[in-house]
């Protein structure tokens, strides 16, 4: 799935199990956090420039972060930030888990044959993987409509209750955001 859905997955279940803005954050970002292992990309997109012929992103995404290691090590580290650490650190854990659901139910590539497994054990063990057949492709309607949902829903969220997941980013450009998004409500309603 794409990280715009996956973040905004994560901040519909913050959004609806804590009411601290800082553990909020800490449960959005673990549904994001398994793809660092993503940023391999950006080595292999410098790697012509100095000769290298590694392919980072194609051996360790989705295996380094995608799996139960990665979710303990991010359990772990950001309950050390939470206001209410055992409660934050068991949503961060699910959180983390749901980005894994996301990619097993649809991060496929372009081709049939191309499936991204979940290694859950690695990069310890590939004792134990998951994979679907049926996995949607990263472009697929399915996912598109997951994002414009949860967009629509964060929209409706912010209208009612002040705030949105731009406030993850900054205070300042949320109030904006917000207060633009009440004004053009309000014109619709009264317009």
């Amino acid at each position: 799935m794409h990280v715009v859905t996956h973040l905004l997955m994560g901040w519909t279940l913050a959004e609806h199990t804590t009411k601290s803005p800082r553990d909020r954050a800490l449960i959005t970002f673990a549904s994001v956090a398994p793809d660092l292992d993503g940023l391999g990309l950006i080595v292999d997109a410098a790697a012509p420039l100095f000769d290298w012929t590694m392919q980072w992103y194609d051996r360790f995404h989705h295996l380094l972060l995608h799996g139960l290691p990665g979710a303990l090590l991010c359990t772990a580290l950001f309950a050390c930030f939470a206001r209410q650490r055992p409660y934050t650190a068991g949503l961060v854990f699910v959180s983390y888990h749901l980005h894994l659901l996301g990619d097993l139910l649809g991060s496929r590539g372009g081709g049939e044959t191309a499936i991204w497994p979940i290694h859950y054990l690695a990069p310890l063990s590939d004792g134990l993987t998951f994979a679907w057949g049926g996995q949607w492709p990263l472009t697929s309607w399915q996912n598109t409509t997951l994002t414009v949902v949860l967009m629509v829903y964060a929209l409706v969220l912010a209208v009612r209750r002040g705030y949105s997941p731009v406030g993850l980013f900054s205070a300042r450009a949320d109030a904006v955001f917000v207060e633009t998004l009440r004004q053009r409500w309000r014109s619709l309603r009264t317009g």
